[in-house]
């Protein structure tokens, strides 16, 4: 089934989210729709499998204009879509969560379980995937979850498969794994639209790629093109991909950390007995899996975990039972993972968030009082040392876009006189020309002698930042291994495995 969209237009007010965007997807094409989060991508997608009404254009299946009310219209024309964030119950097994919403009975009305769970070996079977239809869906590891919900959409006879930044919560063999199944789906002739925004992965599966930035089309590319070439259309200017650093010059042991254990309030334990230490002028980066103990760590490290056992010492001072003041005040910079819930108060100018957690004294207050030409003064040369692209310094933060305010917070953290940089995925959801200035400041603060914690899920930010590699998995250390370690060993150790020689 050829799919056509013809000027699609998204407006949210005044906000044009989608401006008169036309791509076709061939049957058996992999056409890949890259561009930095907030280009659109996402929104034109979710207008295909209609969850939004286009304002213009239209979608047209084999010649025919179609018109969704909703994503049952778009699935009954052959539309699947796998979400970033799966669409799964968790308490419910394979087979129920793929008959969910498309339930077939039988005598007296009782749901045929039987004839789902016959689809999921059949469709399980026919693509190589290994699924146990009575598996409970929150047993299963992600990469597996991720199966279940192609086999949903392929269940339902989808023609076109819309996979929306699938790679996100994968490791590296799973994203391998993913590339493999992509191919045999364009080999069965379905098409596929691949959402995403790193280059590695479009150039090693696409037939086509589609640039979009600022909701429109910028451009289009071969597979062929060189992640440079892909990166400037994507960003509109050239960009420096690689993190330009020297080796280290270390000092001695800044952050000791010995036996801590994070309970949550159910004395569930998200780390478990983590040992490790961090030197003067090295960056250590924290790998796994999102949702592996790097959340609770990190709070660990700023005194926001209530429940904390073991011994985190700073220069020698010890940080536990130290609350977030306190912890702050030891000289700590902090770069939370949301920026939004915890880095930036939306309602407050970019002044005002340039002074959090320092308005209790000097240099921007004085008995009480905020000295609002020294604070000008400041917040200005950080809009233009950061270029942070903005009216100017009383525009709210919450009126910027997401790479302007984390080159907010970044620039807040760096001001200060560090002992302790914690950047937790620094460079999530920011473009590419954010991403390279970000990662500079972070070797700049590395080369000045301060110790940096870097927690990313992203292996190529990892690998390009770190002096040494920490993986974790369910809340232990796997191993800490040096930074040139190769990717398929990093990526079984975010599963959990120790390969040999791994300390």
């Amino acid at each position: 089934m050829q799919l056509a969209l013809r000027n699609i237009t998204k407006r949210f007010g005044a906000l044009v989210a989608n401006d008169h965007i036309s791509l076709t997807v061939e049957p058996g094409e992999v056409h890949c729709l890259l561009g930095e989060n907030g280009a659109g991508k996402s929104t034109l997608m979710n207008v295909l499998y209609g969850l939004y009404q286009a304002d213009e254009g239209e979608i047209v299946l084999d010649g025919e204009v179609q018109s969704f009310a909703g994503p049952g219209d778009a699935i009954a024309s052959g539309i699947g879509m796998v979400h970033q964030h799966f669409m799964l119950v968790p308490v419910f097994t394979v087979a129920e969560n793929v008959v969910l919403g498309n339930e077939q009975t039988g005598f007296a009305g009782k749901l045929d379980l039987e004839a789902a769970r016959e689809k999921v070996r059949e469709i399980s079977a026919r693509f190589g995937f290994h699924v146990d239809p009575d598996a409970v869906v929150e047993d299963l590891p992600v990469g597996v979850q991720q199966r279940v919900e192609i086999i949903k959409a392929l269940s339902r006879d989808a023609k076109v498969l819309v996979f929306d930044e699938p790679t996100a919560v994968l490791t590296p063999q799973e994203t391998d794994e993913l590339m493999g199944i992509m191919r045999q789906l364009k080999s069965s002739g379905v098409g596929i639209v691949f959402i995403t925004h790193k280059l590695r992965e479009v150039r090693e599966v696409a037939d086509r790629i589609t640039v979009i930035r600022l909701g429109k089309v910028v451009g289009e590319a071969e597979p062929t093109a060189s992640n440079t070439e892909l990166a400037s259309l994507m960003v509109g200017r050239a960009v420096e991909l690689t993190v330009q650093k020297d080796a280290p010059t270390l000092g001695d042991d800044a952050l000791v950390v010995s036996d801590l254990v994070v309970r949550d309030d159910t004395g569930l334990a998200h780390v478990n007995g983590m040992t490790f230490t961090v030197r003067a002028g090295e960056v250590l980066c924290v790998a796994g899996v999102q949702g592996n103990g790097q959340t609770e760590l990190t709070e660990a490290l700023m005194g926001l975990q209530e429940h904390v056992a073991g011994s985190i010492t700073l220069d020698g001072k010890e940080l536990v039972g130290r609350n977030v003041r306190q912890v702050l005040d030891s000289g700590v910079g902090f770069v939370p993972e949301d920026r939004q819930v915890d880095g930036l108060v939306s309602s407050f100018t970019i002044a005002e968030n340039l002074m959090l957690d320092r308005s209790f004294s000097g240099p921007f207050v004085s008995a009480g009082t905020v000295r609002r030409a020294d604070l000008d003064a400041f917040a200005q040369a950080k809009l233009e040392e950061y270029d942070v692209r903005a009216p100017g310094i009383t525009t709210q933060a919450g009126n910027l876009s997401g790479g302007n305010q984390q080159k907010v917070v970044v620039a807040r953290e760096l001001s200060k006189d560090l002992r302790l940089l914690v950047a937790a995925q620094p460079t999530r959801g920011v473009d590419v020309g954010s991403i390279e200035f970000i990662h500079k400041q972070i070797i700049a603060t590395r080369d000045a002698g301060v110790p940096v914690v870097v927690v990313s899920t992203e292996l190529d930010e990892v690998v390009a930042l770190a002096d040494r590699i920490m993986v974790v998995y369910r809340g232990q250390i796997v191993g800490i291994v040096p930074a040139d370690t190769p990717r398929d060993v990093l990526g079984l150790m975010m599963t959990g495995e120790r390969p040999a020689g791994v300390a």
